[in-house]
């Protein structure tokens, strides 16, 4: 499993960001990758196929051979890893499952010290 350190040196080359940003689109086979990235910058297919390997390692590409063809879709492990680093920075709730669980449990705590029949005064001892 990558460690945060390693997604965000992946993601820190903007041609990996771009790759990723066209697989967000769908599946893509790495002939298309090449293409699409020779759009914007002179780059060779061996470059592509070492910034994809990266992407992989990283856990933030997967690959499915089909043929003599490769073909790659987004990874959820490492995408999943990166938001959850950076949810630790940005939310002080981030170690609850839910952020309600908290005044779920206050809630359950109440209806235990509550009588059973409702129109019944509390007792002070059951309180205590």
């Amino acid at each position: 499993m990558p460690t945060p350190a390693t997604i965000f040196e992946a993601l820190g080359d903007p041609i990996r960001r771009h790759i990723l940003e066209l697989v967000a689109t769908g599946e893509h086979p790495a002939g298309a990758i090449v293409s699409a990235l020779r759009t914007h910058t002179p780059i060779s297919q061996p470059a592509v196929s070492q910034h994809l390997k990266v992407l992989r390692e990283a856990n933030l590409l997967q690959v499915r051979p089909e043929g003599t063809r490769r073909l790659y879709t987004l990874d959820p492990t490492g995408l999943a890893l990166a938001q959850s680093w950076l949810t630790t920075l940005t939310d002080p709730l981030h170690h609850l499952a839910n952020p309600l669980d908290a005044l779920a449990t206050e809630i359950a705590r109440g209806k235990r010290t509550r009588p059973k029949n409702p129109t019944t005064p509390y007792n002070e001892a059951e309180l205590a």
